[in-house]
């Protein structure tokens, strides 16, 4: 069993894979992972959506599985985690409006602990003013916030499911991209992976 523990920010309408695989990954590494949502508590569910890729201009937004919490929000203690997940979906356009959200994610920034973002995620970490100067990626139409807030934005390449690296930061620019990302995650988090 890893020593690591994770932290997840989630709300209603978070993306479905982007907070059931990463939950699981974490589950079948050995490593602890409290998903938590601002005003709910343990045991509580928030709604998911499923986003897909359909030939349309952008992404189609379906009803997904109700994720049920495993933590509360309230009682979430930093200093007892060595990484931070913050998925995208619906939920970060609200999330980022919490200032204790920011506090949590400008903690594991500032601390220099392993703080990962896919797709809109990275609205939450660009509203916490801690992608500036630094090298990120995320669903291509968060690019003007991430360039707004002085991150240097990476082009997703080879597609959507692709994952960029810059040192502790993790992220990708969508759920294809939950392998790479995830592989990435853990190794920051220095968890041995299997074969």
């Amino acid at each position: 069993m890893s020593q690591k523990r994770v932290l997840m920010l989630v709300g209603d309408f978070v993306e479905d894979y982007e907070v059931m695989v990463p939950f699981q990954v974490l589950q079948a590494a050995g490593v602890p992972c409290d998903v938590v949502c601002p005003g709910k508590k343990a045991g509580e569910v928030v709604a998911t959506s499923v986003h897909d890729f359909e030939g349309h201009q952008t992404y189609t937004e379906k009803p997904g599985h109700n994720f049920r919490l495993n933590a509360t929000f309230d009682e979430v203690e930093p200093e007892k985690y060595q990484g931070l997940i913050v998925p995208g979906g619906r939920a970060p356009e609200y999330l980022r409006l919490n200032p204790r959200v920011l506090e949590l994610v400008r903690h594991f920034a500032q601390q220099g602990k392993v703080l990962g973002a896919i797709c809109h995620g990275l609205q939450v970490l660009t509203a916490a003013d801690v992608v500036r100067g630094r090298e990120v990626t995320a669903y291509p139409a968060v690019r003007p916030e991430i360039e707004l807030a002085g991150g240097r934005w990476v082009e997703p390449s080879p597609g959507l499911d692709s994952v960029h690296v810059d040192g502790e930061l993790i992220t990708a620019p969508a759920w294809p991209a939950q392998g790479a990302f995830m592989r990435a995650f853990l190794q920051a988090l220095q968890v041995p992976l299997g074969v």
